[in-house]
């Protein structure tokens, strides 16, 4: 299949230093991501893609290349997200804090709380990207997890 993405990389260099739970939704979301997943930007021809992820002066950044080398570039505000990264922040600090917690009555509805925000994100991020690169659900869920580990802060 070429509508996919073969390899994922993150602009280490504006990301601060992570906590191991970060670390881990980073490396699930890359693994999940290069298992299966569906990408296709419309102004290339064809895939498999390469794709980088960075933030830089308040957009968020797809660096895009073909496996025959074509490069694109698609690169929007992070405002309409930046909402959503800081509620899923919120959300999983608290699910971070149950787990420690073995008594915690509230881990399965801030579970549930994590997921609603994290399918927010997702279709948001899908939105902001309708013209101009298709990914399936999955696909974007992941996506907007690496976006959220760009944001650590």
């Amino acid at each position: 299949m070429t509508n996919r993405l073969t390899a994922i990389t993150l602009d280490e260099d504006t990301i601060k230093k992570r906590s191991m739970e970060a670390e881990h939704e980073k490396t699930v979301a890359i693994t999940d991501l290069l298992h299966e997943n569906s990408f296709q930007p419309l102004c290339m021809k064809g895939g498999p893609y390469a794709l980088h992820l960075s933030v830089s002066e308040g957009r968020l950044i797809f660096d895009i290349t073909s496996e025959t080398g074509e490069k694109a570039r698609a690169a929007l505000p992070i405002a309409p997200l930046r909402g959503l990264i800081r509620d899923y922040f919120m959300i999983c600090e608290s699910y971070y804090q149950a787990l420690k917690d073995t008594k915690s009555h509230k881990l399965e509805a801030i579970d549930m709380a994590r997921r609603g925000v994290h399918n927010e994100g997702s279709q948001a991020l899908q939105e902001l990207f309708t013209s101009r690169i298709t990914f399936d659900t999955q696909t974007s869920r992941r996506l907007f997890t690496l976006i959220c580990v760009l944001h650590i802060k």
